[in-house]
């Protein structure tokens, strides 16, 4: 099998070392003419263009900026439909669109290439050392015939649905880190002003409850699941504790701005008697908002948890 791989970055370079640390016979592209070198000299080809590099493989990768970039590598003038030959593959590696790559998936239907969006996390890092999750939408019947490939480049590949489901799972990933991190300062910040010293901070938080288990496990048994009683925390408790450290906020002049919108749901919450319920109950407020329905079985759930 020959395999492109277009985008030598700072994440592409790394998986693209990995698979031709697999064994693959490699071609590359990227437009700094530079970044192939290190590849040739490890003994991967050069193509000069896109459109040569299609030409050649049977499976190709891309990593690049973003949609506009992912649609131009693909359907520009030379792109790779003008040259990939039917019944082959490309893995979209770029955090993207989902709405792009649809729209990108149905042009390559239409010349028999099979696209998947399949975006990774795991930084530089994990690029290097094959440490990824990569999280994979397209058909699984193709999916299925072409995960080896992939197994070179991440630790965790992730099927998670039709063309776009990837994309969708990264965004939702990267968004609750980006948000997660603002609440951290933000309390930080507070611990920090009312005198105690950042890294007993740190060290106090991580072995609480929060920073003992995994971000997501936390929410296996609640809100997954719907299930708020018999209360593990009772919000009324939890509310009592939010009021406690917004007092404290105000107190030394910290802006609390992430602490103040949960407080508006607890206070809603509460307002409809579920102060007897489960803290993670005024989580269910915002699937009412988005007119979601999240109710997952305990088997279900504990299929997950058993997969890693």
């Amino acid at each position: 099998m020959k395999v492109g791989f277009i985008g030598l970055g700072g994440m592409g370079s790394g998986m693209a070392h990995n698979l031709l640390d697999a064994g693959y016979d490699l071609v590359v592209h990227d437009i700094k003419r530079e970044s192939g070198q290190p590849f040739e000299q490890a003994g991967a080809s050069w193509a000069d263009s896109v459109a040569e590099l299609g030409r050649q493989v049977d499976v190709v990768f891309t990593s690049l900026p973003g949609p506009a970039e992912m649609q131009e590598v693909g359907l520009g003038k030379d792109g790779l439909l003008s040259t990939l030959r039917t019944g082959s593959a490309w893995f979209d590696l770029t955090t993207n669109s989902p709405a792009v790559v649809r729209e990108v998936h149905t042009a390559c239907a239409d010349h028999g290439v099979e696209l998947f969006d399949a975006p990774v996390s795991g930084g530089p890092k994990g690029a290097r050392t094959g440490k990824l999750a990569i999280y994979v939408g397209g058909s699984q019947t193709a999916f299925d015939q072409h995960k080896q490939v992939l197994d070179a480049i991440g630790d965790q590949i992730l099927y998670v649905g039709e063309i776009g489901a990837g994309n969708t799972a990264k965004l939702v990933h990267n968004c609750a880190s980006i948000t997660i991190r603002l609440a951290i300062a933000e309390v930080f910040t507070m611990g920090v002003k009312a005198g105690v010293e950042p890294a007993a901070l740190w060290h106090a938080m991580r072995q609480g409850a929060i920073g003992r288990s995994r971000t997501f496990d936390r929410i296996s048994d609640r809100y997954l699941q719907s299930a708020y009683e018999p209360p593990s925390f009772a919000l009324a408790l939890a509310n009592k504790d939010l009021r406690l450290a917004l007092e404290l906020a105000d107190q030394l002049d910290v802006p609390m701005r992430c602490a103040k919108v949960a407080q508006a749901d607890f206070a809603e919450a509460l307002d409809r008697g579920w102060g007897h319920r489960d803290s993670q109950s005024p989580m269910q407020l915002q699937n009412e908002r988005a007119n979601v329905t999240i109710k997952l079985s305990s088997e279900d759930v504990q299929e997950v948890l058993d997969r890693g």
